[in-house]
């Protein structure tokens, strides 16, 4: 099973809590066979320190841009910085991670006014989004389907997700990806099971989030991209497929989306 390659289509290892051990950390998913990881920037301040640790690891590449719940942060000039950055460096391969958040956060207006310059961003440079969406798929719909109406809507993918199956099936006809994380593992995840059954083979991607939402066998423990292979388990078991297959197609489909290999990094 050594030689089975993952790709982790979302993390995020620049917190304080990966600083003591982070060797130990890449270690592990080489261990396991994750060949790619896309870090996730949730603001503009993480930059540097992602581009930095994108240098460290060769398998490493990033996006960048602004989570919703961070949309106060949003300013003038936010888009040229989001747009200097992502021009600047070959390893940034999406812009995110956007989108809405109504659970955690009622400044709606702010948050669409953060979210739709970044996707007029993504669309620009034909990059894609990494979109987070929590309790507003109804208003994200909306947004990309008028995007969509007016030919500027980006490819991209619904990281995370929680949604519902007639939910998946609208992104899924936007032609987004649906990305399944350690949520997926957890015994009462009904709706997210129902999903992971039914989404078609071409359109689905792994990650783990990492460090938030490890996994089961790994509940309660600080997450990291090793633990995307019991998310990849899940997901065979889910679909009544194989370990490897599941591997495989995340993996192509990664590589699909972000053109991880078609960037000359240096």
């Amino acid at each position: 099973m050594r030689n089975i390659e993952l790709i982790d289509s979302h993390c995020h290892l620049i917190f304080e809590n990966f600083e003591e051990d982070i060797e130990e950390v890449v270690s592990r998913w080489r261990a396991i066979g994750v060949k790619k990881l896309l870090h996730a920037c949730c603001e503009l301040s993480e930059i540097p320190k992602i581009k930095k640790i994108s240098r460290k690891f060769d398998e490493l590449y990033y996006s960048v841009g602004l989570h919703p719940l961070e949309a106060n942060k949003w300013e003038y000039n936010s888009k040229s910085i989001l747009q200097n950055a992502a021009q600047g460096d070959a390893r940034v391969v999406a812009i995110g991670e956007l989108g809405l958040d109504f659970f955690k956060s009622p400044n709606r207006n702010k948050q669409i006014d953060a979210l739709v310059p970044q996707m007029h961003l993504a669309s620009e440079l034909d990059l894609p989004v990494i979109i987070h969406c929590r309790e507003a798929a109804n208003e994200m719909i909306n947004i990309c389907s008028n995007l969509s109406k007016q030919g500027k809507c980006p490819r991209g993918v619904l990281h995370c997700w929680t949604g519902t199956p007639e939910e998946m099936k609208q992104f899924l006809d936007l032609g987004f990806y649906i990305s399944f994380s350690g949520i997926v593992t957890f015994p009462n995840a009904h709706k997210i099971h129902e999903c992971a059954k039914i989404v078609p083979s071409d359109r689905y991607l792994i990650e783990t989030d990492a460090p938030f939402l490890a996994p089961v066998p790994h509940r309660g423990k600080r997450n990291e991209p090793a633990f995307v292979e019991a998310v990849a388990k899940s997901l065979a078991n889910l679909r009544s497929s194989e370990y490897k297959i599941i591997a495989k197609e995340s993996s192509r489909n990664a590589e699909d989306l972000f053109k991880f290999d078609l960037i000359n990094c240096p």
